[in-house]
């Protein structure tokens, strides 16, 4: 600055900050030695004003600085630097403009308190989520961002891991639930040092990254309704209202203090042990909701710009993601906000990956329809910054559009449903899938091997938080969702499930065998499959949500972890974590291989991969009634071959073997067995001597060659 740069000041109370004009970037709060940088984004305002306060509950500020167009504005952005302030301090904005809600959707409002869409922190203190709805002033129950300084840590040369999309394990895990419940046993539970607490237990499962559900500052005080005497609220947290900042309640200090800091020592904790952190990112809504909810930061700012809204009647929103309003992603200062938080969450977070919650809104133009080439979703694939980094599609959203195999890019992985429903069909006996399954089981190439893809950008999964458990899937017919308060209306009603004959709980021991058997199934399918396996916090231990397949709102026993489980069912927690050892072992390198099977043919003669039924190289594509499949992966440059036999109907069955020139086979997996026999630890393998192999009804058996 110049000697002859504008200067005002504005007092208030105590304290009166210098001003001086400021920088369009970067945008949010930057403090630097001398004071803070703030800029905020809104094209239709005509009035912005900054208010500071002392300390984040403080219900008055101490300063309001009203921004001057003609020096704190360039363009459409809003910008001013408080020489003197520190971090730590507080601050909103109020921002008005035209009004013109029905033509030009305009929702522009002076009494309404506004968080910054940058911000790195906010409190909640003082929240009240009533006093943000309608046209009142909220000023002493509002939000309050918070000014973070982020170059104030010692990372001790942490950095992203990088480890091979192919090589990779995905652990689906929700923060607080992992460790809320009292059999955690841990120091502070539901929070990012609870997950540091459970790094042993990470380790000795074998996964190789944590996908958090959503750790986005959301509104954890928003109750949706009471049922029997319990608040329901916002669980999950699929309701962002703040991209930058870590989500408050899932700290273990004051939430004064900065969540930056202990997602972080949270990130390096994981890094240390070999772990990746994987972020589930909600880009396609926000927190605000319909036209009756409130208003927090975007609908103040400029609704008509972030939000798509209905042509003919702006004040309402097209809802294509199910939850009452849609960002307007393909926007450029809406896109440049997304990227800029993916770069953020990398740069300054270390964070390995992202899932984005139906992405297929991000390939939504600004009319709603899908386009070929969405700017955003190009933006993440090609940025340089973002090279490195894991980015995961759930190709589906709300509004109809479904891009399984065909979602735009190159790069990103897609949550499999085909993978999914196949196999859940196929375990629970379903006839003639034996063409579908075996496409899964060799990274469904149906799908994406035309398009240029490869297996990795396959997410193979069996369930995830949106839906059964892994035992519930086993035990329920139909899902049990009454206390959601919504009348059992709520969450899927085909969920490809079957109770094995009882439904839900029993005490009868042939019927808990046989559940026990159809989860080992389901997991060693899981993890013999090419593509990228992702497994659900709490299916290697059975965990029960008692058939309510739609926990979006119940913090409590239904949804938490019960850390007594892993004792009880250790024989579970075994077999997953030596099947996971299986497919990581370096001579099964052909369970995660980057490319699709050729047909090339190893020095015994295998091919890389061939198909069978209960008779070798007949494997009944076409049969209506086929209920079993077999298939040899040939082992190259130091790998084991491979022979899988997949018995899904009722009775025991033979299956004959290939030959081997020169080696045997020998058994490493039985799920019909009882531990430890159902899965062997290497070198404990036994040879099978005969041409055949018995294979008893709804049971897998693995061979390799030695």
């Amino acid at each position: 600055m110049t000697a002859t740069t504008p200067k005002y000041q504005t007092k208030l109370a105590k304290i009166t900050y210098q001003v001086e004009p400021g920088s369009t970037h970067p945008l949010g709060s930057a403090p630097d030695k001398d004071g803070v940088n703030f800029s905020i984004f809104s094209e239709h305002a005509t009035s912005v004003e900054l208010l500071l306060f002392d300390k984040h509950d403080d219900p008055e500020p101490i300063q309001i600085i009203k921004l001057n167009p003609k020096i704190n504005k360039t363009f459409h952005f809003w910008h001013v630097y408080v020489r003197g302030l520190k971090p730590g301090a507080a601050y909103v904005y109020r921002v008005d403009g035209p009004q013109d809600l029905h033509g030009a959707g305009y929702r522009f409002n002076k009494n309404k308190v506004l968080i910054d869409p940058y911000a790195k922190s906010n409190s909640n203190a003082l929240w009240n989520r009533i006093d943000a709805l309608g046209p009142k002033d909220n000023l002493t129950t509002s939000m309050r961002s918070v000014v973070i300084d982020i170059s104030d840590y010692d990372w001790e040369g942490d950095r992203p891991l990088n480890r091979p999309m192919s090589e990779t394990i995905i652990y689906e895990v929700h923060v607080g639930g992992f460790t809320k419940s009292p059999s955690s046993g841990c120091k502070d539970p539901g929070t990012f040092y609870g997950i540091i607490e459970k790094i042993p237990y990470l380790k000795e499962l074998g996964i190789t990254a944590v996908e958090l559900l959503p750790i986005f500052d959301f509104d954890e005080k928003d109750f949706i309704r009471e049922v029997n005497g319990k608040l329901l609220k916002d669980y999950w947290g699929y309701n962002p209202l703040s991209f930058f900042a870590p989500e408050t309640s899932y700290c273990a200090s004051p939430p004064e203090r900065s969540p930056i800091r202990e997602f972080r020592n949270m990130v390096k904790a994981l890094h240390k042990a070999g772990i990746e952190v994987i972020l589930d990112v909600v880009f396609n809504h926000t927190n605000e909701g319909n036209h009756q909810g409130p208003t927090i930061n975007f609908k103040g700012l400029d609704n008509s710009v972030y939000y798509h809204l209905v042509p003919h009647d702006k004040q309402y929103y097209m809802d294509y993601s199910g939850c009452g309003n849609t960002l307007n992603c393909n926007h450029p200062m809406v896109s440049k906000l997304i990227v800029d938080c993916l770069k953020f969450w990398v740069r300054e977070m270390h964070v390995d990956g992202f899932r984005f919650d139906e992405a297929s809104i991000l390939a939504r133009g600004q009319d709603g329809l899908p386009i070929e080439q969405p700017p955003v979703l190009w933006h993440i694939e090609t940025s340089e910054v973002l090279a490195e980094t894991k980015i995961i599609a759930e190709a589906w959203d709300a509004g109809g559009l479904y891009q399984i195999g065909t979602f735009p890019g190159y790069r990103y992985a897609e949550w499999n449903g085909h993978f999914r429903d196949n196999i859940r069909r196929f375990v629970k006996g379903d006839p003639g899938l034996v063409g579908a399954v075996a496409w899964r089981l060799a990274g469904s190439a149906d799908l994406y091997q035309s398009s240029g893809h490869l297996p990795i950008n396959s997410i193979n999964f069996i369930t995830c938080h949106d839906g059964f458990t892994l035992n519930d899937l086993v035990s329920y017919n139909d899902k049990y969702n009454e206390a959601n308060g919504e009348d059992n209306r709520d969450g899927i009603n085909e969920n490809l499930s079957w109770n094995c004959g009882v439904e839900g709980e029993t005490e009868d021991p042939e019927i808990d065998a046989l559940r026990q058997r159809q989860i080992k199934n389901f997991a060693a399918i899981l993890l013999l499959s090419l593509g990228v396996p992702m497994i659900l916090a709490g299916d290697e231990v059975r965990r029960t949500q008692k058939g309510n397949n739609n926990a979006y709102c119940q913090d409590n026993e239904i949804s938490w972890f019960d850390w007594n489980l892993v004792k009880k069912n250790s024989d579970i927690f075994r077999f997953f974590k030596l099947m996971i050892d299986f497919r990581k072992s370096y001579c099964h390198s052909a369970l995660h291989r980057r490319h699709f099977f050729s047909g090339e043919v190893n020095e015994r003669g295998l091919a890389d991969i061939s198909w069978h039924s209960c008779k070798l190289f007949n494997p009944g594509w076409d049969d209506p009634h086929a209920k079993v499949l077999a298939f040899t992966v040939g082992g190259f440059e130091g790998s084991v071959d491979i022979h899988v036999m997949l018995n899904m109907y009722w009775e025991d069955l033979h299956f004959e073997l290939p030959f081997l020139q020169d080696r045997e086979w020998y058994k490493v997996v039985d799920t019909a067995e009882s531990s430890p026999m159902d899965i062997v630890e290497p070198g404990q393998e036994f040879m099978v001597s005969d041409d055949v192999c018995l294979v008893k009804g709804y049971s897998v058996v693995v061979l390799i060659s030695k």
